[in-house]
């Protein structure tokens, strides 16, 4: 007997109400609206008050999920969370999510791939309900990036911006729809290109370092672009050829809102036209991991994506981190 396929029922989103324009960055570093547009798509993005913690806005997005999909909170039996800018380091994210939404039965845990997290997570989660081990998998992208967001750093701060997003997943015996193939790929040699210095155990929270702002994210801006489109290209290419498949068969590309440029060129590269891959940059920002399934959400809401589209996802993050995974709607 063949393994069941794992589908996506249901999905969900929230974003804070508070937008922080480029005019408003203006007022706060050296920098411009045509700057930012010219460099990166963005126009504004979503910027959470301190009530609006990621178990808040994460339940809000579930609960859309849930009804979406008409399965009870009761019946999920996992929840899987990407991210990079949880509430807190201990427990973590997902446990909270899990307590906020009252899912009592439910496992909790949290998966650490920067702006890959949400398919990293949904990788795990397709390999939890192939093997049995669970049949509803809540899997969330979920990101506070503004609070380890360096406003007097102008070439990251104009950047980053707050958002949850989620589906949930479970067996499809009919193979005519569900996950096709993922592919998962990680280079920690190049770390620093992406990442934040201290915090951690190594580098413990002190006044030195909230002084030299090496609490917040680095980035190294040209070096990350170039290795973005070649990896989520490559990445395609991957789960395009494990699948059989070709960018023809693809109905719509949701790529990691990092940059419009980098979402160009990296639809260039594979061969599928751009106006098939989704953008929300210009809302929203980069959201690390919560930007694929936020994107996900207006896809599908919108109408953009139906019974039987064929769609591909691909991200690039912090570790370096990069994937692809290919659905059928």
């Amino acid at each position: 007997m063949k393994q069941p396929r794992v589908e996506l029922i249901g999905t969900g989103r929230h974003v804070p109400e508070h937008i922080l324009t480029n005019a408003d960055l203006e007022t706060m570093v050296d920098t411009s609206d045509k700057w930012i547009l010219e460099r990166t798509g963005i126009r504004e993005r979503r910027i959470a008050t301190a009530d609006e913690t990621l178990a808040f806005m994460g339940k809000l997005a579930c609960e859309q999920v849930l009804e979406s999909a008409g399965v009870d909170v009761m019946d999920v039996d996992t929840i899987i969370v990407g991210t990079a800018s949880p509430d807190r380091l201990l427990p973590s994210q997902a446990c909270d999510l899990q307590a906020t939404l009252g899912a009592e039965n439910a496992a909790a845990f949290d998966v650490g791939a920067a702006c890959s997290g949400f398919l990293y997570a949904l990788a795990v989660a397709e390999g939890l309900v192939v093997s049995g081990q669970a049949r509803h998998v809540l899997v969330v992208g979920a990101e506070r990036l503004s609070k380890i967001t360096d406003y007097q750093d102008r070439s990251t701060c104009i950047l980053f911006g707050d958002g949850v997003g989620a589906t949930l997943v479970r067996a499809r015996q009919e193979r005519d729809r569900g996950i096709l193939s993922s592919y998962l790929k990680t280079d920690g040699t190049l770390a620093e290109l992406l990442y934040r210095p201290g915090g951690g155990a190594v580098h413990p929270p002190s006044l030195e370092m909230l002084n030299d702002r090496s609490y917040y994210l680095r980035m190294a801006g040209p070096e990350t672009f170039k290795h973005a489109v070649v990896k989520m290209a490559d990445a395609c290419h991957e789960v395009l050829a494990r699948a059989g498949m070709s960018p023809d068969d693809v109905d719509v590309l949701i790529p990691h809102q990092a940059n419009l440029r980098i979402i160009e060129a990296t639809a260039k590269r594979i061969g599928i036209p751009v106006e098939k891959a989704f953008v929300n940059i210009d809302r929203y920002g980069n959201t690390s991991a919560a930007s694929i399934p936020m994107a996900l959400d207006e896809c599908v809401r919108e109408g953009r994506i139906t019974e039987g589209s064929t769609v591909l996802m691909v991200a690039f993050g912090g570790g370096l981190t990069w994937g692809a995974t290919l659905v059928r709607w």
